[in-house]
């Protein structure tokens, strides 16, 4: 074998052996299961979700609640198929400060008005806000951003003034009102927004 026959032999077993090398990356059947982080794209039906990069995933039954923009885990099998594990968590669960419309502030002596994305689908509020003088019932006391906001309307039970009582409601777009006062309320005298009613509630 010549000099030259000898270099190219080397030269096509190294190309011989780096397409084998990116073949067996890009092939489940080759490098086995493994896993990574995506985000989500869509939520489809049939209990999966798209990524951004194309993967589509089942969801897992843990895996509730997903959102577009969800930081998820996915695992892919030997045989190629991928499996939405859930998200990773928040930082520390850590509650978010709420914006009070106009009129209202924060109540002394209770929480800052605040909500927090649960891992299990759900997300919670605490807190308490007030106000003085008139309330009129579907006043909107604050508004929430949208990755806190329920796919459907939830409503709880409040006291809005020392022997009133009323409503409060999470619209999907994301206002909290209160309303269906009962006795009619006075127009004087201090008035609350009791967050803490709604400490869990579904967002899909």
């Amino acid at each position: 074998m010549t000099a030259s026959s000898q270099s190219m032999a080397v030269a096509l077993a190294d190309a011989m052996r780096a397409e084998v090398t990116r073949t067996g990356a890009a092939d489940p059947k080759v490098h086995g299961a493994d896993w990574r982080l995506a985000v989500v794209d869509t939520v489809n039906a049939g209990g999966t979700v798209t990524t951004t990069d194309g993967i589509i995933a089942k969801r897992v039954q843990s895996y509730r609640g997903p959102l577009a923009g969800d930081v998820i885990v996915v695992s892919i099998s030997g045989a190629g198929s991928w499996i939405a594990l859930g998200r990773l968590a928040s930082t520390a669960n850590a509650w978010t400060t709420i914006t009070l419309s106009g009129g209202w502030s924060p109540q002394a002596n209770y929480y800052v008005p605040a909500y927090r994305i649960n891992g299990d689908g759900t997300a919670s509020l605490s807190g308490m806000g007030s106000m003085s003088g008139s309330l009129s019932s579907g006043t909107v006391v604050a508004t929430l951003p949208a990755e806190a906001r329920p796919a459907a309307q939830v409503r709880c039970a409040v006291q809005v003034a020392i022997g009133y009582f009323g409503v409060m409601t999470i619209a999907t777009n994301g206002n909290i009102t209160l309303g269906d006062f009962n006795p009619t309320l006075p127009g004087t005298g201090s008035k609350y927004a009791q967050f803490d009613v709604l400490s869990n509630y579904r967002l899909a």
